[in-house]
């Protein structure tokens, strides 16, 4: 594996680093700039569908780059030795941060599933809380333990 990460680092590396971008990124995008105009939207059911498309939508253009996080990442731990070094400390809680935001991105994705099948049957009330929490707990956790784990990046590489 170490023959491999140090053939393709740079572009390990690259591909790792745009995907917490992309991931980070499209969250903090979703909940400060589209979620406020969202709000604005005065047919309680258009901006409950309105949310539940876009939510759709982020999340199939960042899960390829969730996958491609945890491969990279996967890759790097091995071709640095990270587990065996003395920043292992630092690699295993970067893991159990991205670890966690995985999961609550799969919830996410089940919450606005369910959602959507709600606003189907006309259950605008349950949809609105399976939404909910997404834009006002799930999404801002997954910014806060993004940003604290590409600091944790910044420092590994900066300590390799």
């Amino acid at each position: 594996m170490e023959a491999f990460f140090n053939e393709y680092k740079t572009i390990i590396v690259f591909l790792h680093v745009i995907s917490g971008v992309v991931w980070i990124g499209g969250m903090v995008a979703m909940r400060y700039a589209a979620h406020p105009s969202f709000i604005k939207i005065e047919s309680p059911a258009k901006r409950l569908e309105l949310i539940a498309d876009a939510l759709g939508r982020l999340f199939k253009i960042v899960i390829p780059f969730v996958i491609t996080l945890i491969i990279t990442a996967i890759i790097m731990i091995k071709g640095y030795s990270l587990s065996q070094s003395d920043l292992s400390v630092f690699s295993h809680a970067k893991e159990g941060i991205w670890s966690m935001m995985f999961i609550n991105i799969m919830v996410m994705i089940y919450r606005k599933n369910l959602a959507q099948k709600l606003l189907h049957k006309g259950d605008f009330v349950g949809a609105k809380n399976q939404l909910a929490l997404i834009g006002s707990v799930m999404v801002p956790v997954n910014i806060g333990l993004g940003v604290v784990a590409i600091f944790l990046g910044t420092y590994l590489s900066g300590s390799l």
